[in-house]
């Protein structure tokens, strides 16, 4: 499965999460709670606590690599993101097709494709372009690291916040799937489905360059976070 590994932006830093992260999550995730409605986003310091000992499960399976992400300017954790839904399509073609780990060594496998979800960030660091700047280095990673064929996005259908923000990194709507599964509400939900392929890669990343390079400075980003 891959190593864990740190990406490292003008703006915004993507480190492997650990344990010691657990105050520094539920605190930015208790800044402001109002955008969270369709977006799993732990609540306290112990439900940060199993949130955190859930996502090094996965990864410790291989199935995620999960990251906090870091504000450059002050070094505050501002949220989290991961690859998940990792796939290896490596050997006999399975029947029915589904994701599965590595037939080979595990510790030098690469998936052919990733999804990348699990994206939150505090109330502050929203709309300042780190996720701009995250997803940028993370597709960067999956396709000119890994090599994948694909990554996907997906949000709840009616998360039309998300679904913007998933369509103005470039990627494509696959479709929806009706009454997919249950939503954070109790209710039956759609899944938008997104995706991203290796041939479209290079337009897309220059798309997020660019929207990269007009955004301020880490210095004038804080200024920005600094009540007048």
């Amino acid at each position: 499965m891959p190593e864990p590994v740190t990406l490292h932006g003008r703006t915004v830093r993507l480190e492997p999460l650990a344990e010691h992260h657990v105050e520094a999550l539920a605190g930015a995730a208790a800044e402001d709670r109002g955008s969270y409605a369709f977006t799993p986003v732990p609540c306290g310091v112990e439900a940060t606590r199993r949130y955190v000992a859930d996502a090094l499960t996965a990864r410790a399976a291989g199935r995620a690599l999960p990251f906090v992400t870091v504000r450059v300017a002050d070094g505050r954790v501002v949220g989290s993101t991961r690859f998940c839904e990792l796939d290896y399509w490596q050997g006999p073609v399975p029947w029915p097709p589904a994701p599965r780990g590595p037939l080979g060594p595990v510790a030098t496998a690469v998936p052919d494709a990733a999804e990348i979800g699990g994206t939150w960030l505090s109330a502050r660091a929203q709309g300042t372009g780190i996720n701009t700047e995250a997803k940028l280095l993370m597709l960067r990673h999956a396709f000119e690291t890994w090599g994948v064929r694909r990554v996907s996005l997906r949000a709840d259908a009616r998360n039309l916040r998300s679904r913007a923000a998933i369509e103005r990194l470039g990627a494509t709507l696959d479709g929806v799937h009706r009454a997919h599964s249950r939503g954070l509400d109790g209710t039956v939900r759609g899944t938008a489905f997104y995706s991203i392929l290796d041939e479209e890669w290079p337009g897309v990343r220059e798309r997020l360059r660019r929207r990269v390079d007009v955004r301020p400075s880490p210095t004038d980003s804080m200024r920005s976070l600094v009540p007048a």
